[in-house]
Parts: structure tokens; sequence; C-alpha cells
């Protein structure tokens, strides 16, 4: 009997709203979202197409990079299409167990890529300040290791959320102001005390993202003092070229990410619709910038993507 009622307090399904205050404005915002999700999904695939069919890029930088472009791909793809949708207002609804695991992929997802940019800084270290065991660290079998641990690791921070979210009571509650489920815009829907959900939200993104940045900061700074060491103007020049496109995509990622949490916690005073934007771009401007970042700024990418276009 418990265990009827808590099911007959789910909701079938949500009714995601977009940007509330801005309905307006949702076939304009459309654009801008379909033509970045479009360039996210061309220079990705063509970044991976490139880095999976080109012998003389898999090497462990590339190979991380084809991680973080299957990363982006999740990322952007768990979000956006349903965005359009709503925007276009072709579908405003979802299912409660579509909602949950949209919420699932789209976190896992970037965990994920959390952990394959920290794995990409101590490839740079390992690169820059201890050459001659960068062979023996960084073999295939290592590399595919840690594409298992990030995956494993995403799973194991984000599987116990679905567990939190089904438990709650939810009273008819099902009209959600937003473009897509995430974790505490479904929870704040509940009809009971969330301070589990609040708790758990909060400590996973200081133990995932936030180690992550602390210790790629750590590691910048081990690169940076054995970089300025180096007698030669040339080789400090190159080994600081190496980590520029990588120091760039960390920025692009982690600077809406952040941005969006505390603002979204502390943020109180800030309208509704910017904390919805701000959820949007970080899920959606990294996947676009990251292949044009590593293409710009890496020749030999740059020399065979140009081949295959």
């Amino acid at each position: 009997m418990a265990a009827l009622n808590q099911t007959s307090l789910q909701p079938a399904s949500f009714l995601l709203l977009g940007m509330a205050g801005l309905e307006d404005l949702h076939a304009w915002l459309s654009i801008p979202f379909c033509l970045m999700y479009v360039v996210a999904l061309l220079g990705n695939f063509i970044l991976l197409f490139v880095i999976v069919t080109e012998r003389s890029l898999h090497k462990p930088m590339y190979l991380f990079l084809a991680m973080l472009a299957v990363a982006d791909l999740v990322l952007s793809s768990s979000t956006v299409p349903k965005a359009l949708s709503i925007f276009w207002s072709l579908s405003k609804e979802m299912s409660f167990h579509s909602c949950l695991t949209q919420m699932f992929f789209t976190h896992l997802s970037f965990i994920a890529e959390s952990t394959i940019l920290l794995a990409m800084a101590f490839d740079r270290y390992v690169a820059i300040c201890n050459p001659l065991r960068y062979a023996t660290v960084f073999t295939h079998v290592m590399i595919a290791k840690i594409g298992l641990a990030a995956i494993a690791r995403s799973f194991c921070v984000m599987f116990p959320t679905i567990f939190l979210l089904q438990r709650l009571p939810y009273c008819r509650h099902s009209t959600m102001s937003h473009t897509y489920c995430e974790h505490m815009g479904i929870a704040r829907l509940a009809c009971a005390d969330i301070s589990i959900n609040i708790w758990y939200g909060f400590a996973t993104t200081l133990l995932s993202p936030g180690v992550d940045i602390v210790l790629i900061g750590v590691s910048y700074i081990l690169i940076l003092r054995a970089v300025f060491r180096l007698s030669s103007k040339d080789a400090q020049r190159k080994a600081v070229g190496t980590c520029s496109s990588h120091a760039c995509v960390i920025l692009m990622f982690y600077t809406p990410a952040f941005f969006s949490f505390f603002t979204h916690r502390f943020g109180h005073n800030i309208p509704h619709h910017v904390h919805i934007l701000l959820a949007n771009v970080y899920v959606l401007l990294p996947p676009m910038l990251n292949p044009i970042v590593y293409t710009m700024k890496n020749k030999l990418i740059r020399e065979k993507v140009s081949q295959v276009l």
C-alpha cells in the first residue's frame, strides 16, 4: 500500500515551460540554440572521425580529445533537442522516467568530461615535467582504464540521485520552468523535505568537478614552474603552446558551470530566466567551442581536418 501511494504521488509526466518570462522570445532563442547545436555536432563528429581514422593521431593527447568529443556529444544531445522542441512548441511534456533518464545522462556526461579534463592536465604535466616517463605512463591500456574510470566515477556519483528523486512525493506538482530536467529542478517540485537532495548535490559538486578543478590548478602550477626553469625561450613557448588549448577548454567548461551553480544557490535576486539561460550555456557552449579551439590551436589536427573538409 505504501508503494502504491508513493507511485500515485509521482506525476505521470512533467510539463517543461522553457524560459519562463521569455515565452514570446522562444522562437528567436531557438535560432542560436539550433545553430550552436549543429556546429557542436559537426565539429565533434569531424574531430572523432579524424582521430579514429588517422593513425598518426592515435596518441594519448588525441585519444583523450576523442573521449572529450564523445562526452560533449552526450552532454549537448541530452538537453538541446528537448529545449528546441519546447521553443518550437512541438512537445513540452516529458514522462517522469524520461525526465530522470535525461537528468542522469546530462550530469553523468558533465562529470565524465570533468574527469577527462583532469586526465588531460595530468597528461600535459607528465609530458612537460617528466617526459622520459611519458611513454611508459600513458600506454593505450592506461588510457582505456582512465576512460572506464571516468564512466564508472560518473555512474557512481549520479546513480543515487535516481533513488533520491524517486522516493519523494510530488503531490501532482508537474510544471517545471526549465528547458531540461536536472536534479534540483526536479527535487524542488516535491512536497517533502529535500535536505538530503540539496546536501548530496552540493557534496557531489564539490567532490567531483570541485576537486577536479583544484587538481588541474595544482598541475598547471607545477607545469608553469617547470616551464620557467627551461633555459630556451623557444622551448618555453612550445611548452606553453601545448597547454594553451587545454587551458582555454578548461575555462570554457568550468566558468559557466560554476557560475550557474553558485547563482542557482546564492543568487536569489537574479531573474529565473537568467538561471535557465546559464544552465543551457554550460551544456551547449563547451561542446560547440571545444573542437574549434583544438582545431585552431593544434597544427596537426588543423591539417587533418582541412583534408577531410
